[in-house]
């Protein structure tokens, strides 16, 4: 953990269809959704309400159709048939007849022209000659009067289909924006575009087209209804990913956790994951051992209730259960449930030392956070007692006291975690900045070059460490190096680009060195917008907007991180800062006295 405030992420489900939802998944609508799948019946929510409602009647109109053509009713809807391309003319817009009046021959004359282009661009289509139906395209497109939008539409919604017969799927998507725009209600088109985005691995955009296309046909077309079920399907998992990856990164943190280490041969079966990626069958039947393959499968919500199971059963693995679902409680901040867990785990004498020391280690950085730092020491005491052999005892106490600034107990502790294990990087970063830390507050100016000669062999030596940089950028900016701070701050976010804390002190770095407002905001609302519970961000927003003058939004920032606050000693603090927030509006009302802003 780096001298920076802590941040606790938060595990947020993903709300992603499950293998029975969605269009062809023949699985069942919630109540009251009248069978509509989930995610189309949030774009019907998500449209203008009569849209929205007539989307719904649409829907259900079909349905009723199907049945009567299920019955042999010659008046139900013809089945949609895939889309043909090239065409002939663009669907028909409002206003797009030909004009009247002096000059309309001559625009009849080029439009002709164009149209004899793009005849000849067709037959070249369907004869598998692209190229050639490119060239026919392009000179429609160039022949063609300006005006004629719906026309000139078509021309490019051709050519794009040529080119996506090549797979030039960029070009597809350029000639279909084009045509969308002289045509914005133009499905070929649209769909289309929402294929190259595909392709081109756009979600959002192809999402955002895939979702109009499905409005504008009323939910009726299966190939569109397909493409936005997938897509979603898509970007949720990569939702899901991306809020889960501080959960490995987590776990990376120790080597002697049992939990977190690799399903052992023998404890799964040979059978084969089926297509959603369920878990896969276990030998035994064992809660555990399935929130264990879920959690290889990163699977993580289901990890909680399957230790449960284990729990409940009293089963073979109740002790690392009870600490795999303490850990998962932890990590979605809900300390007051993890406690009893690790207390159990603890108390249990004949559960695997490893376990035992394990859960010490998690209970006294709990306590650590809660700045109870008399009960985090007597815990890493007990662990280091129990297994002297365990490098992660000596890490995260060494992290614990640096923040008591026992520096010299933090780098033997740091020098103890490198003997057991040489190639912690974290580790090495930790110990030279607990010695900066100490040549600082004396004044040492030989020791703080040691301790910066140190910074440069860890990253030299580690160049994948990105808490090695954010460490050395801490430091040299505390020397007043700026230029070469930031280059470290730019090289951490390379490394860890959803790390929310770096973002925020690379914002701070631009208000004391350049006195660059503007930038250092635009930094600190983009760890926000990384991580919404970030809550030193919102801390410091709040400061920054006090000293602009700006107590309102101040004051919602400081609440923001109020409610993300994890100890009552943290929550006093920020409160302070928002009762001093209120005073200064409530003067700046009564008297007219507001103190200096930036």
């Amino acid at each position: 953990m780096a001298a920076s405030k802590p941040v606790e992420a938060a595990v947020v489900a993903a709300a992603v269809p499950s293998s029975g939802s969605g269009v062809g998944g023949g699985g069942t609508a919630g109540p009251g959704t009248g069978g509509l799948p989930r995610w189309q019946l949030a774009l019907a929510v998500g449209a203008p309400l009569l849209l929205g409602a007539g989307a719904i009647y649409l829907w259900s109109r079909q349905q009723r159709r199907r049945e009567a053509r299920g019955r042999g009713d010659a008046s139900g809807l013809k089945r949609n048939s895939e889309r043909k391309t090239p065409e002939g003319r663009a669907s028909p817009a409002p206003g797009s007849g030909h004009p009247e009046g002096p000059g309309a021959h001559l625009d009849m004359n080029s439009l002709d022209r164009a149209q004899a282009a793009k005849n000849k661009g067709n037959k070249y289509f369907k004869a598998g000659k692209y190229e050639q139906a490119i060239q026919c395209y392009t000179e429609a497109i160039s022949l063609c009067p300006t005006e004629k939008n719906v026309d000139l539409s078509t021309f490019y919604q051709n050519r794009a289909a040529a080119f996506e017969q090549l797979q030039k799927w960029k070009e597809v998507a350029q000639d279909c924006t084009k045509a969308v725009e002289l045509n914005p209600k133009y499905v070929k088109a649209l769909f289309r575009r929402a294929k190259a985005h595909e392709k081109l691995d756009n979600k959002k955009e192809c999402l955002e087209d895939v979702t109009a296309v499905c409005i504008l046909e009323g939910f009726q077309n299966q190939q569109s209804m397909l493409l936005a079920d997938k897509v979603l399907k898509l970007l949720g998992k990569e939702k899901a990913k991306e809020k889960y990856k501080f959960i490995k990164s987590y776990f990376s943190s120790f080597t002697d956790d049992i939990i977190s280490q690799p399903m052992l041969k023998g404890e799964k079966s040979d059978e084969d994951k089926d297509k959603e990626g369920e878990a896969l069958e276990v030998k035994e039947n064992s809660g555990y051992l399935k929130a264990k393959q879920y959690m290889e499968e990163e699977n993580y919500d289901k990890i909680i209730s399957e230790c449960s199971k284990e729990i409940d059963a009293e089963g073979k693995y109740m002790a690392e259960a009870l600490l795999l679902r303490a850990t998962f409680y932890l990590l979605i901040g809900n300390a007051n449930a993890a406690k009893p867990d690790l207390d159990k785990v603890i108390s249990l004498k004949e559960a695997n030392v490893k376990l035992r020391a394990n859960a010490l280690i998690k209970r006294g950085s709990m306590y650590m956070q809660q700045q109870q730092p008399l009960l985090s020491t007597q815990d890493f005491n007990m662990a280091a007692d129990i297994d002297p052999q365990n490098a992660d005892v000596y890490h995260h106490r060494g992290q614990l006291k640096i923040l008591l600034d026992q520096v010299e107990e933090a780098v033997a502790d740091f020098d103890e975690c490198i003997r057991l294990r040489p190639e912690s990087a974290l580790a090495q970063a930790q110990k030279c900045f607990a010695l900066y830390r100490q040549a600082y507050t004396g004044n040492n100016s030989s020791q703080i070059q040691a301790a910066m000669k140190g910074f440069e062999e860890v990253i030299k030596k580690f160049p994948r460490c990105a808490e090695g940089y954010a460490l050395y950028a801490q430091a040299l900016t505390d020397q007043q190096q700026f230029g070469k701070a930031d280059e470290m701050y730019d090289k951490c976010i390379d490394l860890e680009p959803d790390n929310a804390t770096t973002y925020v002190h690379k914002g701070l770095l631009q208000l004391q060195w350049k006195q660059d407002l503007d930038r250092g905001l635009e930094l600190i609302s983009k760890a926000i917008e990384i991580d919404n519970k970030c809550d030193f961000a919102y801390e410091t927003m709040g400061t920054i907007e006090v000293q602009r003058g700006n107590m309102e939004k101040a004051i919602d920032m400081f609440n923001k991180a109020i409610n993300l606050a994890k100890s009552e000693m943290e929550m006093a603090h920020l409160y302070s800062l928002c009762d001093a927030a209120h005073a200064q509006t409530e003067v700046a009302k009564k008297y007219g006295l507001k103190p200096p802003t930036l």
